[in-house]
């Protein structure tokens, strides 16, 4: 699930986003979760002066080949590759890293247990609990935008240990919020508004967080290994992800589902003492210039007035919609309507250990799809993954939709990245790309909003709660058929498919 950051294109070379096949491959992080072998795996510039790439793009799959001296000419040896691998890396971007996965397993944790915690322990009603959830999950790709701008100017060892400060306190208040001690400001703040609050402040960190590790990433890694940093980058986010619903399945069964989000306090509180003791600040040797928050802005209202971009992000904004559910209404869902007693934490588990089990074998069947065909097949086969949970309403068949969603995921998003750069003017596709996260908000809002709604109008209301799905079935098949509509109108050009060596 990964997570995309705007200022990340400030930090590059200026000829890093020029080409679309370079800069997809630094800007793949739409979802702080997901992870692929073909992500962010640029090639060093001796390397692209020696000889054409193995794929379309120049940089688009990760060569997992460069461990060893399988690659016809390469004169590398395993060992020497090694030895590049271990002095390749600063201490800093090991720390980055490792705070990067407890960030993520904290996250997760909360975001798997927090639709059916306001629910049922705050009482909030169904409509609302899926629109507080929506924010939760949404708010950061927002605050993401001028987060990084922020993080340059702080540094990133005080940005860092501001950001887990922040999050460990919003951790801790979200599950403390029923608590006795609580009680004075429950009488004096409406409910609503004091959730809201909370739940801002986790965005207020993760907006942090995410420009500092992948910029980190950059400039902590020489360039030879540096695409297998961002490999070891997207492993650890899986891991946190997948690692998170379990840990949280874990305490709400034996201690409380309050306890889940002072797990997710106490995980981030660490990585804070983490970050003073053992991180040094990386230098910004090719780490090109900077962005200030007023630049930040101007690229903000560069992306916003250029409509045929704009459109796309909205219409691929319905791919979100549809894919959120998984964390709003389902776990409603579950407990409303299959089975009150579900441990719907690990139920989730699903999708992230799916991605980590089968993208390298999603990708390597889905190599030679031109990147527009790839997009519109995975999100039809996000959509119709609810129907199998909306024909046959049972626990076994969610866990069955979620891998099916998670397949789609893994057929739509490494491929992204590569589409929309086409859609950038040519010599901005590093601050076009840096903005494609916003459908990932978008859907998350607006998702939120709806997958409320609709397990209240459904569930509630009509007491037929499996018709729910056939909705967001719809949305999404609306989605798939007007991203076809906007590609065979606008033409933004799909070249050949990817050759393999």
């Amino acid at each position: 699930m990964v997570w995309g950051l705007p200022t990340l294109a400030a930090r590059l070379p200026a000829a890093a986003a020029t080409k679309p096949g370079d800069a997809q491959a630094r800007f793949r992080y739409n979802r702080p979760r997901l992870g692929s072998s073909r992500i962010a795996c640029g090639r060093s510039e001796a390397t692209r002066k020696k000889g054409p790439a193995s794929s379309r793009g120049g940089s688009r799959n990760c060569d997992w080949g460069q461990l060893s001296a399988g690659r016809k000419g390469d004169s590398v040896s395993f060992a020497q590759r090694l030895q590049e691998i271990r002095e390749g890396f600063q201490p800093a971007f090991w720390v980055a890293n490792i705070t990067e996965l407890f960030e993520r397993l904290s996250y997760y944790a909360a975001f798997a247990s927090l639709a059916n915690y306001l629910h049922e322990k705050l009482n909030f009603p169904t409509s609302q609990a899926g629109t507080l959830t929506g924010l939760f999950g949404g708010l950061v790709w927002f605050l993401a935008i001028f987060g990084g701008a922020l993080a340059d100017r702080l540094g990133f060892r005080r940005a860092l240990s501001l950001a887990y400060a922040i999050l460990s306190c919003a951790y801790f208040l979200l599950g403390s919020i029923s608590a006795s001690w609580m009680g004075p400001v429950r009488e004096a703040v409406p409910l609503l508004w004091l959730v809201v609050f909370v739940l801002m402040l986790p965005a207020l960190g993760i907006a942090l967080v995410k420009p500092c590790v992948v910029g980190t990433t950059a400039r902590a890694s020489s360039e030879n290994v540096r695409s297998i940093g961002y490999s070891i980058y997207y492993t650890l986010v899986n891991i946190g992800g997948a690692a998170g619903p379990y840990l949280a399945s874990w305490v709400h069964r034996h201690l409380s589902v309050e306890n889940v989000f002072r797990l997710s306090a106490l995980s981030v509180f660490l990585m804070f003492f983490a970050v003073l003791l053992f991180f040094k600040e990386p230098g910004r040797s090719g780490a090109g210039q900077t962005a200030s928050l007023g630049q930040a802005v101007r690229n903000f209202w560069t992306v916003m007035t250029n409509p045929k971009f704009m459109l796309f992000l909205l219409i691929f904004s319905g791919y979100w919609i549809v894919f959120w559910q998984e964390f709003i209404a389902l776990p409603l869902y579950i407990h409303g309507y299959l089975d009150p007693k579900a441990d719907v934490e690990l139920i989730l588990v699903t999708d992230a250990a799916s991605v980590i089990a089968l993208q390298v074998l999603v990708s390597y069947l889905t190599r030679k799809i031109p990147s527009f065909q790839a997009i519109t097949l995975g999100t039809l086969i996000s959509a119709v993954s609810w129907v199998i949970l909306a024909s046959h309403p049972a626990v076994w068949t969610a866990v069955v939709s979620l891998i099916v969603l998670a397949l789609g995921e893994m057929t739509q998003s490494p491929r992204y990245y590569e589409y929309i750069s086409r859609l950038a003017p040519p010599g901005q596709q590093g601050t076009y790309m840096g903005f494609a996260f916003l459908p990932i908000g978008i859907g998350s809002l607006v998702g939120g909003w709806l997958g409320g709604h609709l397990t209240h109008y459904y569930g509630e209301v009509l007491r037929r709660p499996h018709q729910m799905w056939y909705v967001v079935t719809a949305i999404g098949i609306a989605t798939t058929l007007l991203m076809w509509t906007y590609n065979l109108i606008l033409k933004p050009g799909e070249g050949s498919p990817p050759t393999t060596s």
